[in-house]
Formats: C-alpha cells, structure tokens, sequence
C-alpha cells in the first residue's frame, strides 16, 4: 500500500485550508469577527466587554426587584424576570464561548479580554448576581410576601392537616410520574436534561448498610409552586422530598438534595447541505436538550460527596458550580406574581385605540384604507393598542375583496395569532399571500415551524428567507386594486407581530399608504422571496447592506454641521450598542463637539463621559413594567431633522447576518413625537440609570430631595388615560 493512502498517513492540510475551518465554524458558533479599522489616536481600551454589560443590564433587572416603593407582585416578577434572562444568557452566551474556546476559534474580544478573561469574569460575576438574588427573596421578597398574607412554604412549615392534603395529592398524582433512577455498575449516571430541576438522593439498604446513590426528576408538568390554598404554596420538591420513601421502598432514605444543569440550548443548523432547512432544524430542535453543560445549581448545603459525583459525572468545571441558600430555579416566581391581588401590582392598563383611528363607541371599526389614505399613522405600542391598529390592519386586508395580495415577516408571534387565521382566511378566498417565517427565532423555532405548516397547508406561499441571513425586520406590504389604480398601504416596525407581547413591548409602528415606502417593501419581498437583487431603496435602510453605512454617513454628516456651525446632535434609543465602526464613528463626533445621547435598555459597549474621547456622549437606561423594545435614530441634520426607526440593534448580527429594515419617518408630526419622546428619555428629571466612564452604571430614581423621579412609562399610561377620558373611544 503507498504511503500516502496507509492508514497512519497524516493528510498535508494547507493553513488556507484550516483557516477555512475556522470561518465556518466562526460563523456557526455566531462569532463576531474581529474589529480592524485606523482610527488615529483613538485608545484602544474605548470598549466595553459585551458579555459583561450585558450582566450589568441583568443587574439593573434585579435592582427593579429591590425597590421598595415598587408594588410587591411586580418585585417579584422582576425576580423570575432576572431568573429567566441568566439561564438564556448562560444557554447561549457562556455556552457560545465555551464552544468557541474548545474549537479554537475564539478571538480577543474588541474590550481587549482574551476568551478565558472574559468567561472567568462571567463566573465570578453571575456569582455575585445570584447569591443578591438569593437573598433578597429570602430576606426580603418572601417577608414581605408574608405580611401580605402570602406564604410561601418548605414542607415543615405545613400544618398536619396540610401535610395530609400534600400526602393525597402526591399519592394520586406526582408520584405515578416519577421515574427513580438509580446509579450502580449496572446503571450508568443518567442524562440530566436543561433546566430541570432534580434531586441527588441517597439511600442506605439497611441490610448491608450499603449506600446508593439515585437521581429523581422534579416533573416539569406540575406547578413549581403547589397551592395549599389560595394563598399558601409549597415547594414541589419538598413534597417529593417528603414522600421519597415510598420511591424506595425497603430502603432508608439518608439525604436529599436539589441541584439544576443548564445546558447549551444554541441550535447548528448546516444550511448549505440541508436540503430543507425546515426539516434540518426540526431534527437539530430534537438534538438541543443534549447540549453539554455550562452551570450547575446547588443549595449551599449539600454534601460534598454528592457535589464531587455530580461535578465529576457531568463534567463540569468547579467554577461552574454555583451554591446557593434557598430554592433553585426562580422562575417558577411567575405563578406567585400573577396573583389576583390587584392592591400589590401596579394599576392595570388598557391599550387605546390611536387617534387617528380612534371613532365614537357606537360607531363600526375604523376603515383603516380610508384613514391611511387621508395620513399616516405612528404608533406606540403598548400606550396605543396593537389590536385596533396593526392586527385590523391585517384583518381587514384579509377580508377585503378589493385586496389583491398581503406580505408579511413572521419572526415571532403567538400560539394563538390571529393574524395568522387572516392570512388563512386571505389565502383561502384567493388573495396572494406570502409570509417570510423565520423558523430560526431563538427559543421559538417549534412554534414558527408549526405556523409554517399550518399556512403552506392553507395555501400561502412561505418561505423561509435568505441562506445565512435572519430575517428580523417588521414589514408589512398589502396591495389593493382601488378606482384610481393599484396602492399599495404598509406596516413597518420595530416590534413582532405578536398580539400577546404587543401588550408588554414597547415598540414602534408606522402605517402608511406612502408610494415610496410600498416599492420599497415590494422590492424587499422580492429580494426574500425571489432571486431579485435589488437595492435601491427610497425610504429604507436594509441590513445587512446599508444600515451601518447609512448611519455612520449620517454622523458624519453632523460632524460637517457642527463645523459649519449649524444644529448638530445625534440621539439613538436602541436595546443594544455594541458594533464598533458604529461606536468609533459616535467618538468622532463627540470630539468634534457634538453632542451624543443614546438610550440603551441592555448592553452598551460604548464608554460615555471619558475626556478627550466621549466627553459629549451621554448614556441612559430605561427599564420598567414594559420592556423597551423600540429602535430609534434621530439626527438634528442642520435644523431639518431626519429621523429613522426599525428593527435593527446597533450589533454585528444586525448589521451583519440579519435582514433588518430602518424606514424614514417624514411626517413632520411625528418627528416632533419622536423628539419629544427622546427629550423625555434623556431628561435628568426621568429615573434611569446613567452609564459612568469607568463602564459602571449609576441609578437615577431621586431628586436631592429624596422625591421620586418622573417614571417614564408611567407618564406615558397616564397621558392616554388622559386622552381616552377625554374623548369616548373603542378601547384596544
């Protein structure tokens, strides 16, 4: 046999070749490539690290929790909120650099920490969040839960005729579900699933005196919070703790204990050799749940023995061990927040229909063609409802027969959409209809890929985007044959087309008959749906081909203004800044005078205030009962503001990797909304965190003299109860 083809040959694999490699896996494991660019004297520590302020933005979650003057039901949601958002970010984010560092594909990151500074930083402060996490349910949350006359219980704490109660209830119905699990030479240590709750019991045969060592699964299926009555709950795994003796049976049940595996949950689809990307990912949702892990939960008391079997067995690093006091897994917190105890939440609040939709209540639903035609239509959601102005919007082109076609991205929406029956109901009367579903949105592909079937089976023509790109932008398009012609009317947003996140969101809407717009939407659809190529938009920006350079040419062009002496500012409320031509470019105008505001709700790599290179950057933070989620872009441009809003963060899979829409806002009405609303943002006189130059955030919620600052969002509820007090109105 020749040397070359023997068995041991090592095939001569050239540096190209492996540098291929490493692109794609790069690209799988959604790594940002590394920043070059010459930007003179610019210091290269001008960074934050993204994984880091995105924890620092968790933190600002907890600190809603621990206000006092906050009602108790909302403090408590804010808990579970902060629960959910660290195991998503440990799923993803840990789990993403983990991988990148065991491939060799991890870079320094643009803060200038390596990959093991970076994860090691992560540990120690995730530590740091849960164990204030930990307390302040134990200290505070569950005290003051109690003085409310809501109990939330260990086993101990029930009274004999509730331990009763608790003993039926498993007897009849947890412990038929429960599947012990035993580990010997001839039981290999089972398979600890993502997020389950489980715990580590050890029995002793009294025969031999023998320990045995099982692992029992806390069934997802049942309330972590069991109801002892309306407002008394206990744990569920206290109750199976209680009644384990009748798992093991003959046996004496030594110790137990609680302890959680969070896994990688970050899906690999090859979409270049899969030849349907719909059924490529369904098989990879069946391979997430085997992800290796990436943290391992603990109470503080455990015994060492079982914490060395568990590290060891599930192969996890010590510094991913985190021990806790109390329960594990907070976000079964939601069941106690969704009481019906309206004295401890804040007041509840009804979307109004918008103005210039709004009619008396005796009169039928607006026609949305005929006051589209008259103006457009901006729209604030939650404060202006979503139900009577986007949802009708496609409810009534579905049903319209003068409608000839509706197009629509689908990136997220709800069980239950019933912007998914219209599209049903249009495609089966006729009516072209085409929805681009993103079957790739994290944690809600199952969801997008059952819609995608049900849709195709009804008719509509699906597809699922562009190879390698994400389709994230909010569009619209609804063609319609009228007298004088075909007009087309369109949607463009910041947020999903979701009717149940509609009400917790708060986000952005234009609604428009505006020809411009309507080419430009129908040059995108094609652009999704075809091999068209086009780019020449009108009123749009399109990522990932001219966001970041339609936006850094128009900071640029106020860098010209401030020169010329004529009214310069640049003002961007966006979730996330982390795309670093975009941040150098803001530098840049700082230090040619312009002033600089940006509101961002979570990470922000941009430093603020630092002399000689941000000292005319401001950087604010706003969050509350609605998760800010709308994307803003506003430029003074010489004293004739242009102003942008769309879809796009300010990150390299925005700009890069997703097909995302900015469109211009031209109503010089709305400019003016938008001002204001970016005015109130930034005000002083609002509660919000300011980002200081060491990358540290500083809580803004009092005045000097100890009065609460304006509530933003607040403010924003009480000006629409204002205005549907004053004029009757359908509410949404």
């Amino acid at each position: 046999m020749p040397e070359e083809m023997s068995a041991t040959a090592v095939p001569d694999v050239s540096e190209a070749a492996i540098e291929t490699l490493r692109e794609r896996a790069a690209e799988a494991f959604d790594v940002d490539p590394p920043y070059e660019a010459d930007n003179g004297d610019l210091p290269e520590d001008r960074f934050l690290d993204r994984e880091l302020s995105w924890l620092a933005f968790n933190e600002r979650v907890l600190e809603l929790a621990e206000e006092e003057d906050r009602p108790l039901l909302e403090r408590v949601r804010f808990l579970a909120i902060f629960a959910g958002n660290l195991d998503e970010f440990f799923m993803v984010r840990v789990a993403g650099l983990k991988r990148r560092i065991a491939a060799g594909v991890a870079v320094r990151a643009a803060s200038g920490m390596r990959p093991r500074e970076v994860l090691e930083s992560i540990w120690r402060e995730s530590h740091r969040l849960m164990q204030r996490h930990a307390e302040l349910y134990r200290k505070q949350i569950r005290p003051a839960l109690r003085e409310e006359g809501i109990e939330l219980l260990r086993y101990k704490d029930l009274t004999d005729r509730e331990r009763k109660d608790m003993a039926t209830l498993f007897a009849d119905r947890v412990f038929p579900v429960l599947t012990p699990l035993a580990v010997d030479p001839a039981h290999p240590f089972p398979y600890i699933s993502g997020l389950s709750l489980n715990l580590a019991v050890i029995v002793r045969n009294p025969q031999t005196e023998q320990e045995h060592f099982a692992r029992v699964k806390v069934p997802p299926s049942f309330p972590r919070w069991l109801a002892v009555d309306e407002q008394r709950f206990v744990l569920l795994e206290d109750v199976i703790a209680a009644h384990l003796d009748m798992l093991f049976p003959g046996m004496e049940v030594v110790a137990n204990h609680a302890f959680r595996v969070t896994r990688n949950e970050d899906l690999e689809v090859e979409e270049d050799d899969a030849e349907n990307l719909l059924k490529a990912l369904e098989k990879e949702l069946l391979r997430r749940r085997f992800g290796p892990p990436v943290r391992l939960e603990v109470h503080d008391h455990i015994d060492p023995h079982v914490l060395e079997l568990l590290v060891s067995e599930l192969d996890v690093n010590p510094s991913e061990v985190f021990r806790l006091r109390g329960p594990l897994d907070h976000r079964g917190l939601f069941t106690v927040a969704g009481l019906d105890r309206a004295e401890l939440k804040a007041e509840s609040f009804v979307p109004v229909t918008h103005p210039d939709l709004a009619e008396v209540e005796t009169a039928n639903p607006a026609d949305m063609f005929a006051a589209l035609s008259r103006q457009d239509v901006l729209v604030h959601h939650p404060y202006d409802s979503f139900a009577t102005s986007v949802q009708r919007f496609v409810e009534q082109a579905a049903a319209d027969p003068h409608v000839l076609a509706i197009k629509l991205t689908l990136y997220r929406t709800s069980g239950d959409s019933p912007l998914i029956d219209a599209l049903v109901d249009a495609a089966e009367s006729g009516k072209q209809v085409l929805a681009l579903v993103e079957i790739k949105a994290r944690f809600d592909e199952q969801a997008n890929i059952q819609w995608a079937r049900k849709l195709e089976q009804a008719g509509c023509h699906v597809v699922y985007g562009l190879i390698g790109l994400k389709t994230h932008s909010k569009a619209c398009l609804v063609v319609r044959d009228e007298p004088d012609g075909i007009r087309r009317y369109s949607h463009v947003g910041t947020g999903n087309y979701n009717p149940k996140t509609a009400r917790q969101y708060e986000d952005l809407g234009l609604l428009t008959a505006d020809d411009e717009i309507g080419g430009d939407l129908t040059n995108l659809f094609n652009n999704l749906s075809g091999y068209s190529r086009g780019t020449d938009y009108q009123r749009l920006l399109v990522a990932p081909t001219d966001v970041r350079t339609g936006l850094i040419e128009r900071i640029e062009r106020e860098v010209e203004h401030q020169r010329a002496g004529r009214p310069a500012r640049v003002r961007i409320k966006v979730n996330s800044l982390v795309d670093e031509a975009t941040i150098d470019a803001l530098y840049r105008a700082s230090r040619a005078g312009v002033p600089v505001q940006v509101v961002a709700r979570g990470i922000c790599a941009l430093r603020a205030g630092v002399p000689g290179l941000s000292e005319n950057i401001v950087v604010r933070s706003i969050l509350g009962r609605f998760l800010e989620h709308s994307r803003v872009f506003w430029f003074e441009n010489g004293g004739e503001p242009e102003v942008w809003m769309g879809s796009a963060d300010l990150m390299h899979r925005n700009l890069d990797r997703r097909v995302e829409v900015l469109v211009r806002i031209s109503d010089p009405r709305h400019v003016d909304e938008l001002g204001e609303l970016l005015e109130l943002s930034l005000d002083d006189r609002t509660s919000s965190w300011h980002l200081l130059p060491d990358g540290t955030w500083e809580r803004h919620h009092h005045d000097e003299n100890g009065e609460l600052l304006l509530d933003l969002q607040e403010h924003l509820i009480a000006a629409v109860r204002r205005r549907r007090d004053t004029v009757p109105r359908r509410p949404g």
